[in-house]
């Protein structure tokens, strides 16, 4: 298992880009700015995206990738997953021929280029070779985040997300966790303003990490940009019983 991260900042600026990663070249998990840190042809080679929710830093590169390989996605359409929420809104407010063209019906309804496939938070599906599990989450929109295993090795997603028991108690039943990603938008002195934007705070997140059984390698991402150092030093502070340190662009997790 190879996860690339092309963006994973809470902004943009400089070297910043916003939440994408991608699973073995083929498949990825939500579709931010980051998408533009790839070539033409490695674009080409994605079949399938599993977004977290309908937020703009993680789909805001979508609409512009079917443009820019339209063509190869004649021969094989690209699928977009999400939940209901996350598909009705992609289609209301992107795919609506005011802000994009619907290439939900583009060049035909029968030969569209982008399949919009509706997925249920609580299963599981399988995606080539991997198990990949859809976990609820709380922000200020429906999302949900990842579980993600193969051959034994996982890795977990929380996505935009607050305070929550969702996804620690289900990633509790499982008998083990090499990797958690998690989301860390807001400092401490910022607390009101992450609460009222169901964000983690470094106080916030530590008290979740509690609940949490296992002892994964953690990667902290959605950092706002220009408070990251503070972010994490105050993330170092308060959680001292976990291997952390922050999510980076171009990083590359093999499990």
């Amino acid at each position: 298992m190879k996860l690339r991260i092309l963006g994973c900042s809470g902004g943009i600026g400089g070297d910043l880009s916003t939440t994408s990663f991608i699973l073995d070249e083929h498949i990825m998990l939500d579709c931010g700015t980051g998408i533009s840190n790839l070539s033409l042809e490695e674009m080409k080679q994605i079949r399938s995206i599993y977004f977290t929710h309908s937020h703009l830093d993680h789909v805001a590169g979508l609409p512009l990738l079917v443009d820019s390989i339209f063509d190869t996605l004649r021969e094989q359409p690209l699928m977009v997953y999400g939940t209901q929420v996350t598909i009705d809104a992609l289609k209301k407010h992107i795919f609506n021929n005011v802000i994009w063209p619907d290439f939900a019906v583009i060049p035909t309804m029968d030969a569209a280029v982008i399949q919009f496939h509706v997925i249920e938070p609580g299963q599981c599906y399988e995606v080539e070779g991997y198990k990949l599990e859809i976990i609820p989450v709380n922000h200020v929109v429906p999302t949900v985040g990842y579980r993600i295993e193969r051959e034994g090795k996982s890795l977990a997603f929380s996505a935009d997300t607050t305070t929550n028991d969702t996804f620690w108690a289900r990633l509790n039943e499982f008998p083990s966790l090499d990797y958690l990603l998690v989301e860390c938008a807001f400092s401490n002195r910022e607390k009101e303003l992450c609460l009222l934007a169901y964000h983690y705070c470094p106080s916030l997140l530590s008290e979740d990490l509690i609940k949490l059984n296992h002892k994964p390698k953690v990667f902290i991402s959605h950092l706002k940009p220009g408070v990251e150092d503070i972010i994490m030093q105050e993330c170092h502070e308060l959680i001292q019983e976990l291997d952390i340190q922050r999510l980076q662009g171009n990083l590359e997790i093999e499990i």
